[in-house]
C-alpha cells in the first residue's frame, strides 16, 4: 500500500556556490533526501511556498522542480503537486546529483582556451542546461526507434519535422504555411546561400542592417551577393532607406540584430509595399522570447508575406546551435528553385535529429520549455538590468523588450573593442559592437547576453562592466575636453 502523499515543510539550506540557483535548490531538496528529512511519497511544498520560505524567485523553485523531475527524484503531475518518486532516497544516498556539475563558465561552449572568463556573456546562446532531459531523451528514444534511414533526407524530406512546425509556427508566429512549403536545412547560413542561388542574387545588391549579424552578411556576401549596409533605428530598418538598385533586403524584425529594435506593424507593412515584387529575407531568429510586451506579426505573415517573404527560423536560439537545424519558407515562387538549390549543394539535415525535434515539437514539450525558459530568462534578465541600472546610473540599454541579449550604449567617443577587452581581462566576456558593423561610422556600445548568467551573479557581471564602462566615459570626455 502506497504512502500517502503529505504536505512537507523543508527546511533548506542553501549552499554558498556561484552556480545557478535552481540547481542549489534541487541540490538542497536531493540532501534532505540523503539524511532522511524527505522520503518517497512525501509532498514538496508548493512552488510559491517554498520561494516565500526561502526568499527567492518562485521561478527558480519550478525550474528546480523541473530539474528534479528530469532527473527522476520527484513525480510531478497537473493538479497533484510534487511528490517525492520511489526510490529518490536510494538515489541520493548513492550520491546521485539532479544536474551535472558544471565548470566555471556556466553552460558549455566549444572554446578550451584556458583563458576563458568566469563569465561568458556572448549573445546568441541560449541556455541548454534548461532543456527537459526527461522529455528530450523521450523525444530521441521515439526517433532511435525508427528503421534507420537507406539514404540521407533531400529538401523534401522530414516530413515529421515539416508538419510539427507547420503547427507550430502558426500558433507562436502567426505564419501560415503548407508543410510543403517548408524546407529544412542544417543552419541559416545554409538558407541564405540557398536564397543566394535560388534568387539569383550572385553579384546584385542585397540592403542588409548595419549593424547587423555578422556571419549572414557574411554569408551572403560570400555567396556572391554584394552588401550595402543600411544603418538602423531604434525600431530597426528603415524602408524609405531602401533603393531601386536593391534586389533583396535582409532584416531581423522581430528583434534587430544586435540592437535590439522591434520593428512596429506600419513600417512592417511600410516595407512591404516598398519593396514591390523584390525578396525578403526575414531572419526570425529569437523570435519566441518577449517580455511584457505583445507579439508582433511576422514579415510573412502579413499580406503579400508569403510572395515576397523568405521566413528563416532556427533551433539555436530555443534549444541550441549544436542541433544544427534550421527552416526557410521562401516565397511560392522560390520554391522550386530553393529544392534544385539544395539538390544541387547537397547540404542536408540529419534524419534522426530532424524526427527527434520533430517529436520534441509535436508531444508538446517544446511548449513547455518555451514557458519554462521564458520564466528563467525574465529573471535573469530583471537581475541583469537591475545590477546594470544600479551599477551605471542612466545608462541607455536597448532591446529589452525581446530576445536573449541587451545592447548597451557607449558614448560616440568610446572605443568598445577596447572597452569589451577590459572587461574580459576581469573575467566577464562581452562583444563590441564594432564586431556587427560593416563601417568604421555607426554607434558603439557592448552586446550582453544575459540567457546564461545566473541571477547570483547578475550584480558581480554589472559591476565589472560598469567599471569598465565608466573609465572609457570619463576618458573619452577628457580628451573630448582637451581637444575643444
Amino acid at each position: 500500500m502506497s504512502r500517502t502523499a503529505t504536505p512537507s515543510s523543508l527546511a533548506l539550506v542553501l549552499s554558498e556556490s556561484e552556480g545557478p540557483l535552481r540547481h542549489r535548490i534541487a541540490a538542497a531538496i536531493v540532501d534532505a533526501l540523503r539524511v532522511g528529512a524527505l522520503r518517497p511519497g512525501d509532498a514538496l511544498p508548493s512552488s510559491r511556498g517554498l520561494a516565500a520560505e526561502l526568499g527567492v524567485s518562485r521561478t527558480a523553485v519550478v525550474d528546480a522542480y523541473d530539474e528534479l523531475a528530469a532527473a527522476g527524484f520527484v513525480d510531478s503531475r497537473a493538479g497533484s503537486g510534487t511528490t517525492v518518486a520511489t526510490g529518490a532516497d536510494d538515489a541520493a544516498r548513492a550520491g546521485a546529483a539532479p544536474h551535472v556539475a558544471t565548470g566555471p563558465v556556466h553552460g558549455s561552449t566549444e572554446s578550451t582556451d584556458e583563458r576563458s572568463p568566469g563569465i561568458d556573456l556572448s549573445p546568441g546562446l541560449p541556455d541548454t542546461d534548461l532543456v527537459s532531459t526527461r522529455h528530450w531523451r523521450s523525444a530521441w528514444r521515439t526517433a532511435s526507434a525508427r528503421p534507420i534511414p537507406f539514404a540521407a533526407a533531400g529538401s523534401r524530406g522530414h516530413r515529421a519535422m515539416r508538419e510539427a512546425l507547420a503547427v507550430h509556427l502558426r500558433r507562436t508566429r502567426g505564419v501560415v504555411a503548407d508543410p510543403d512549403e517548408i524546407v529544412i536545412v542544417p543552419g541559416v547560413q545554409a538558407a541564405l546561400r540557398t536564397l543566394v542561388g535560388a534568387a539569383d542574387l550572385t553579384g546584385r545588391q542585397v540592403a542588409f542592417e548595419d549593424p547587423g549579424y555578422a556571419k549572414a552578411r557574411i554569408t551572403l556576401a560570400a555567396a556572391g551577393a554584394r552588401i550595402r549596409p543600411v544603418d538602423v533605428d531604434t525600431d530597426g530598418l528603415d524602408p524609405h532607406d531602401l533603393l531601386e538598385s536593391d534586389a533583396a533586403v535582409y532584416c531581423t524584425p522581430a528583434h534587430q540584430f544586435p540592437m535590439g529594435g522591434r520593428t512596429p506593424v506600419t513600417r512592417r507593412a511600410g516595407l512591404l509595399a516598398r519593396v514591390g515584387d523584390r525578396l525578403v529575407i526575414e531572419d526570425d531568429y529569437d523570435g519566441e522570447f518577449r517580455f511584457g510586451v505583445p507579439a508582433l506579426p511576422a514579415l510573412r505573415s502579413l499580406a503579400g508575406g508569403d510572395e515576397r517573404v523568405a521566413y528563416v527560423g532556427t533551433a539555436s536560439k530555443i534549444l541550441g546551435p549544436g542541433l544544427r537545424l534550421a527552416w526557410l519558407i521562401p516565397p511560392r515562387r522560390l520554391l522550386p528553385r530553393v529544392h534544385d538549390a539544395l539538390e544541387v549543394s547537397g547540404e542536408k539535415v540529419c534524419s534522426v535529429t530532424a524526427d527527434a525535434f520533430a517529436e520534441f515539437v509535436g508531444s508538446g514539450a517544446l511548449t513547455a520549455h518555451l514557458a519554462r525558459t521564458s520564466r528563467t530568462y525574465a529573471a535573469r534578465r530583471q537581475a541583469f538590468v537591475g545590477a546594470l541600472d544600479r551599477h551605471l546610473p542612466g545608462v541607455e540599454l536597448l532591446g529589452v523588450e525581446a530576445g536573449l541579449h541587451v545592447a548597451l550604449r557607449l558614448p560616440d567617443g568610446c572605443d568598445d573593442r577596447a572597452v569589451a577587452e577590459t572587461i574580459e581581462e576581469h573575467g566577464v566576456r562581452v562583444r563590441p559592437l564594432a564586431d556587427y558593423r560593416a563601417t568604421s561610422d555607426g554607434p558603439r556600445g557592448l552586446l550582453c547576453g544575459y540567457a546564461r548568467l545566473p541571477e547570483s551573479r547578475a550584480d558581480h557581471a554589472a559591476a565589472v562592466i560598469g567599471a569598465a564602462v565608466a573609465a572609457a566615459a570619463g576618458s573619452a570626455g577628457n580628451r573630448s575636453r582637451s581637444g575643444s
